[in-house]
C-alpha cells in the first residue's frame, strides 16, 4: 500500500483538460487490425471480424466522458460545522505508462460553508478524470483540485485505493496489492481530528466494499 499527501496549490481549471483531439475511429480499427496480424491473429476469421471496430468504439466512447463543469450547489444556511462524505465511487481508468485498466475507489470529503454539493456530481467529476490515461496520484489531485473550484474553499479530502492491473497480470502479479493517495487541503491538513474522522470513515467504507 502507498500512501501519498499533498496539499492543493493551483488553481483546478487547468485540470479540467482531458484529450483534445477527436478520435479518428476508422484510423484505431486500422491500427487494431494491424496489431492483430503482428500478434500472429487472423483478423478475418469468425470471432475478430468486427473487433478493430468494437476496439476502436470503446476507446472513442472511453476518452470522451461526460464533462464534469455544471456541478450543482443548493444553498443550506443551518449546516453547522460539519463533515459530508461521499464515498462508494468506483471507476475504472486506464494507466498511461502500460495502457492497462486500473479500478479507483473514490472517497471524498468537504466541509460546507452556506450550501452544498449535489451528491451525483462527485460521480461525474470522478468519471470526468478517469476518462483518460492516467496515473493513480494525478486523478487524485485533480479531483481535489476540481471540488476546490466548486465549493469555493480549499476544506477538500479525497482518498483514492486502487487496483492496477499492470501490477496485477504483469511484472510481479501481485493481485492482492492496492495502492492508497490521499489529497489534503485546508482544515483537512491541518485539523488532525478532522483528518482522522475522514480517513476513518473512509477505511470503513473500503472495508465493507
Amino acid at each position: 500500500m502507498t500512501t501519498s499527501i499533498a496539499s492543493p496549490a493551483a488553481a483546478p481549471t487547468a485540470a479540467v483538460a482531458g484529450p483534445a483531439a477527436v478520435i479518428d475511429t476508422g484510423r484505431v480499427a486500422g491500427l487494431i487490425h494491424q496489431l492483430l496480424v503482428e500478434l500472429g491473429e487472423d483478423p478475418a476469421r469468425e470471432g475478430l471480424t468486427d473487433t478493430p471496430d468494437r476496439v476502436a468504439a470503446w476507446w472513442r466512447a472511453f476518452l470522451s466522458p461526460d464533462g464534469a463543469e455544471t456541478a450543482t450547489c443548493f444553498t443550506e444556511s443551518q449546516l453547522g460545522d460539519q463533515l459530508v462524505t461521499v464515498g462508494g465511487m468506483s471507476v475504472w481508468s486506464l494507466c498511461e505508462h502500460h495502457m492497462l485498466p486500473m479500478n479507483l475507489q473514490v472517497t471524498a470529503g468537504y466541509v460546507p460553508d452556506g450550501e452544498v454539493v449535489g451528491l451525483s456530481k462527485f460521480g461525474r467529476i470522478a468519471q470526468h478524470f478517469a476518462g483518460r490515461l492516467q496515473v493513480q496520484e494525478r486523478f487524485t489531485r485533480q479531483v481535489a483540485e476540481y471540488l476546490n473550484g466548486v465549493i469555493g474553499h480549499e476544506d477538500i479530502a479525497v482518498a483514492v485505493r486502487g487496483v492496477h492491473l499492470c501490477m496485477s497480470m504483469r511484472g510481479v502479479r501481485m493481485e492482492e496489492a492496492r495502492t492508497t493517495t490521499v489529497h489534503s487541503g485546508g482544515r483537512f491538513g491541518t485539523d488532525p481530528v478532522l483528518s482522522q474522522q475522514f480517513l476513518t470513515l473512509t477505511t470503513g467504507l473500503w472495508g465493507a466494499s
